[in-house]
């Protein structure tokens, strides 16, 4: 990682807003598909595959990769676009989304996407994976003391929702991670407040959710999901984090970009149609950067 100029900003912003319009195609070919939680986090997803992560789209199973686990698999619209416009397969295919016979499954599939690091769907697992994971980095580091093994030079980047923490197997993995300092470990929450049944605050209340998770022993921070400057200060000081593992509470707008979209938790599990869709992309077309 490096600092952020401002030319740099402009260009994540306009690729953020690419990767929105392809999102937006994707859903409207499809006629299914969920459309807030994407658009929201396109901003996040552009951020790590064009600056953050280590990563060779030519080399997907390059060793010493960071390793990018999405747990809320639902919002992969925006992964298969963002690694569609990263090089790992052509835009073209974007539009087969959710399509029979297709790679782009309506939740990311390695049988069928081995570039993806996870298969995901059902809610609450993917931190339990991203554990997992983390914790085999860290037990092969010690073993390099007597071994010689070189210890993987990598992060762990788990991505969950809001809504998904209502999910018990996701606190016992955040208990777990706590106990064995995983260092190596960040995870990234987009909380946008919405799930498909509602606002999370009515369908069950998550706060004090910053409080929840410093109990658990890891590092908490707070920040816009869509300022590029700061999310990627807070990576980096996630970064710096040796004693626990650390978790990046992003406050995002569901929807993002498409002003009849955001907030609005009806956009959670729907796609846009023709119309709508065409409304959406002349919007984002019209953003100056």
């Amino acid at each position: 990682m490096s600092f952020l100029s401002e030319d740099k900003i402009k260009e994540l912003a306009k690729k953020a807003n690419e990767i929105r319009m392809s999102i937006i195609e994707m859903l409207v070919e499809a006629k299914s598909g969920h459309t807030a939680g994407p658009l929201g986090m396109a901003d996040i997803f552009t951020l790590f595959y064009f600056h953050v992560l280590k990563h060779d789209p030519k080399n997907p199973s390059w060793e010493e990769r960071d390793r990018l686990v999405l747990s809320n698999g639902h919002i992969c619209p925006v992964l298969y676009a963002t690694m569609a416009h990263a090089g790992y397969f052509p835009l073209e295919e974007l539009k087969t989304l959710r399509k029979f016979g297709t790679r782009l499954q309506g939740h990311p599939h390695r049988e069928y996407m081995p570039w993806v690091e996870n298969s995901s769907g059902p809610l609450g697992s993917g931190l339990s994976q991203a554990v997992g994971m983390a914790l085999a980095d860290k037990m092969d580091g010690s073993a390099s003391l007597t071994t010689g093994k070189k210890m993987p030079d990598r992060f762990i980047y788990a991505f969950l929702s809001d809504g998904e923490m209502d999910e018990g197997n996701t606190w016992e993995a955040v208990m777990l991670a706590g106990k064995h300092k995983l260092h190596n470990l960040i995870a990234i929450v987009d909380r946008n407040n919405i799930q498909i049944e509602g606002y999370t605050e009515d369908v069950l209340p998550l706060e004090p959710f910053h409080a929840k998770w410093k109990s658990f022993n890891w590092h908490v921070i707070e920040v816009s999901g869509h300022d590029f400057r700061f999310l990627n200060e807070v990576i980096e000081e996630a970064q710096a984090v040796y004693e626990k593992p650390t978790v990046i509470i992003a406050h995002t707008i569901p929807g993002k970009g498409v002003k009849e979209f955001e907030r609005n938790y009806k956009w959670h599990g729907k796609p846009p149609s023709k119309e709508e869709g065409e409304m959406a992309l002349e919007e984002l077309n019209n953003n100056r950067f």
